[in-house]
């Protein structure tokens, strides 16, 4: 008989409901994976999915198989190409991009400043898009990148428009926008806006992301007419006064 875990696995705390448990496992190993990672060791892997080492082998060899990781000449692990292709055909998917990268070139030149674009991703949000400040001195986020729904400007313009309570949610409401400092880092602030379909649903957050002693009033503005245009330009209904 195989051994009982000590501890529950992450993919034990966050079972899919009817699903199947090595699927929740494969899942939990590809979600280990996190920003900077290049490549990770069959310990680390182990640890912080907590599943046994010979679990994560067998689990593993269905990946590299699949071409959803593959293993380095070191022995270590990395995402595989697979997932780029997954992620390119997820992007495609939205018909977005041929919209929402002109306005987010235009809104970088227009306040020097980084532009993102966020979907909600289950508890989490990924950034869909990104163009990065000229300036030296910026956040530090990628195309693909997970990130917190409960921190940062994208992923709490996320959860108030998706019927969240609170003060801070329901002014993001009343207001349209949200503004947050040193919410997700320190000295960092972001402006966020919704983009709406033509079905009214929420279909992103357009997020500009700037050290605090850079913000000028006029960003709000910017950030919100840029939003209003991807809205208009996918058949949603800008809000009025833009």
């Amino acid at each position: 008989m195989p051994r009982k875990p000590a501890h529950a696995s992450v993919a034990d705390e966050h079972a899919a409901p009817g699903g199947a448990a090595a699927v929740d496992r494969a899942i939990s190993l590809l979600a280990a994976f996190r920003a900077g990672d290049k490549a990770l060791s069959m310990t680390a892997l182990s640890e912080r999915t907590r599943l046994y080492k010979s679990t994560v082998l067998r689990l593993l060899a269905s990946l590299e198989h699949g071409g959803l990781v593959r293993r380095t000449a070191d022995g270590q692990w990395m995402l595989g190409p697979e997932v780029a292709r997954l992620a390119s055909l997820y992007a495609e998917s939205f018909s977005l991009e041929a919209v929402v990268m002109p306005e987010m070139r235009e809104l970088v030149q227009r306040t020097q400043e980084s532009a993102a674009f966020h979907v909600r991703q289950g508890e989490l949000r990924m950034c869909l898009f990104r163009v990065d400040s000229p300036q030296l001195l910026r956040d530090h986020v990628r195309a693909g990148d997970m990130l917190p729904l409960d921190r940062g400007a994208g992923g709490r313009l996320l959860l108030a428009f998706s019927g969240a309570r609170g003060r801070l949610y329901e002014q993001a409401r009343k207001d349209g926008y949200l503004v947050v400092a040193g919410d997700r880092v320190p000295g960092l602030m972001g402006i966020s806006a919704p983009v709406w379909n033509a079905a009214s649903e929420l279909v992103g957050a357009l997020t500009l992301s700037l050290p605090e002693q850079r913000m000028k009033p006029r960003f709000i503005k910017e950030l919100r007419q840029s939003a209003a245009r991807i809205t208009q330009r996918i058949g949603g209904a800008a809000s009025p006064g833009l």
